[in-house]
């Protein structure tokens, strides 16, 4: 157990921590905080959960000046939430030794972002196309960049910003600091790595199993007619507390949390072709519990820090092995335990063993819930709902109605009532969903077992185009 105070860090940075609740170092910060604090390249295989934005945000902040006016350090994030985010934890670390970070990312209104430019942050994170267009603008200049963090650096190598990361290393200083965090480190990553880092050192967090250990796993065989009315059996014998449904395309989540409202639950939708305030709006009622189910492509929940998830269902099969990893990460986090369940249709065998292959990780088949079984879950949650009334409620007030009625009703009648008032029975409502085609990469997923050794900075070679499906929006 390694603590934040053994880190030789600075009251400012300790106090930043402490009051964010860190005090004993997650297995990646423990390994990566010394090497970066010693100015080390560094390769760090994490996964989202992990607590990797602490892993180079710490000695990030610990090493910037905070009256230097150009900006020292950059963070490439591959979609707009995690630019966010991570921009918010580093103000958080930052916060006692005044050294500030701005997010910039497409969907922002860009003359917001120059006068956010203008108040000269230290840090930028922010996404590719949104970055390019800064430093086209002159609005953005690298020349005085002392690190930069690529941040989910196999996302973005999936989402073809390849090129667009290669052209902004190379408006860095050679002599920079380069630290690139991955859940999977494919032969493109390392290609990147011996292009554009020194020496770099690879630190692979994982467990013997890929996948999220906190995560109960498991796989349902079904047509793909079926799938809609399982999803809703699911919802109710499970009752998930926050639950993730990932769909394959933006047309296939709107399908979906469309037909869940239909069916009486609260859910909504998140993607790529929604507006920058409506994707914000979906998210804090998430977070809040104002909904209970998300419905979402990979690109939009990609990053995503929420906690409190406990089940994620792939509607549609992952379309890789380490899309299923981002997907399961989103639950099963901070020591909690959770629950994911993948849809499978009887052509799609061979797509799941892949993941079982890339994952290294048997995935249990579970049988289809039956109706019956939908309605004793939403049985049970009516008995606790009731409970917990009485345990926690002043009752006193209806209790001269309540003798009244058992006058003329049975105590069994009456309470078989309540239960039934407070009980969501299954809707049969029909709901009609496009079906979606396969889009399937067969070859499994391979995890290197050893680091990088120094290649020179900025090679002008290029190498061949990694991005796989349609570029999305910056």
């Amino acid at each position: 157990m390694t603590l934040f105070s053994q880190f030789n860090l600075s009251d400012e940075v300790l106090k930043a921590v402490s009051m964010m609740g860190f005090e004993e170092a997650t297995p990646i910060q423990e390994q990566a905080i010394p090497a970066a604090l010693e100015g080390r390249d560094l390769i760090g295989q994490a996964h989202t959960g992990t607590g990797k934005t602490a892993a180079f945000g710490v000695p990030l902040i610990e090493k910037l000046q905070r009256n230097v006016v150009s900006v020292q350090a950059l963070v490439v994030t591959p979609t707009r939430e995690l630019a966010v985010q991570v921009a918010e934890e580093l103000n958080k670390l930052g916060q006692f030794k005044g050294i500030r970070t701005l997010p910039v990312y497409g969907g922002q209104e860009i003359n917001r972002q120059i006068r956010g430019l203008q108040k000269n942050p230290q840090i930028i994170a922010g996404t590719p196309g949104r970055l390019l267009d800064h430093i086209r603008r002159r609005t953005i200049r690298l020349g005085e960049i002392k690190v930069v963090i690529l941040d989910e650096a196999d996302e973005m190598l999936n989402m073809g910003f390849i090129e667009d990361i290669e052209a902004i290393l190379k408006e860095t200083p050679a002599e920079r600091q380069t630290l690139l965090f991955s859940a999977t480190i494919p032969i493109a990553i390392q290609q990147l790595a011996r292009r554009f880092m020194r020496d770099a050192k690879l630190i692979a967090v994982r467990s013997q199993e890929v996948t999220v250990p906190n995560t109960e796993q498991s796989h349902l065989v079904l047509e793909e007619r079926q799938k809609f009315d399982v999803l809703c059996r699911l919802l109710d014998t499970q009752s998930p507390d926050l639950a993730i449904v990932f769909g394959r395309t933006k047309r296939r989540v709107d399908e979906l949390y469309e037909a869940l409202n239909k069916r009486g639950y609260s859910a909504e939708g998140i993607h790529g072709d929604m507006t920058q305030a409506r994707r914000d709006s979906v998210m804090r009622q998430f977070r809040d519990g104002t909904i209970d189910v998300l419905v979402a492509t990979d690109v939009a929940a990609r990053g995503l820090d929420i906690s409190g998830v406990t089940h994620v269902y792939n509607f549609d099969i992952p379309q890789d092995p380490e899309s299923y990893v981002h997907r399961v990460g989103r639950t099963g986090r901070a020591g909690k335990s959770g629950m994911a369940v993948t849809f499978v249709t009887p052509r799609e065998g061979n797509q799941l063993r892949a993941i079982e292959h890339g994952t290294r990780r048997k995935i249990a088949r579970l049988p289809v819930p039956t109706v019956q079984q939908a309605i004793e879950g939403q049985q049970r949650l009516a008995v606790e709902k009731l409970l917990r009334i009485v345990e926690s409620e002043e009752l006193t007030f209806y209790n001269p109605l309540a003798e009244e009625l058992l006058q003329e009703h049975s105590a069994t009648t009456l309470l078989a009532a309540a239960l039934k008032m407070v009980t969501k029975e299954p809707d049969s409502t029909p709901v009609k969903l496009t079906e979606e085609a396969p889009r399937w990469t067969n070859k499994p997923q391979q995890f290197p077992r050893e680091g990088f050794k120094n290649n020179r900075h900025n090679s002008a070679g290029k190498p061949r185009p990694t991005g796989r499906g349609r570029r999305p929006q910056k």
